[in-house]
């Protein structure tokens, strides 16, 4: 089983694949990804990692509040995604 971890105040030059290397020394990781903006392709400075749900509170309390070049990052297990009402656009 798995667990998503998110991870925010993350530096808008990391890499998905650095990202999944800063997990990969605390355990198993099966995925990462940064969130980047829909119009400009920037990080929007957050990502999800996706890892093995036994070592999940490891990795949570060894990168928690740690230095990310030059940023202290933030960790912890993502909350489910909430629905949003589609928002309707006056065209006119």
């Amino acid at each position: 089983m798995s667990k998503t971890l998110y991870v925010g105040n993350l530096p808008w030059s990391t890499t998905e694949e650095e990202l999944k290397n800063i997990f990969a020394s605390h355990g198993t990781v099966y995925s990462a990804r940064i969130i980047s903006d829909r119009n400009t392709g920037r990080s929007k400075g957050f990502g999800f990692v996706e890892v093995d749900e036994k070592e999940a509170e490891k990795m949570i309390s060894a990168l928690n509040n740690t230095e990310v070049k030059g940023r202290r990052i933030i960790v912890n297990e993502a909350k489910p995604r909430e629905e949003r009402p589609r928002e309707r656009r006056n065209r006119g």
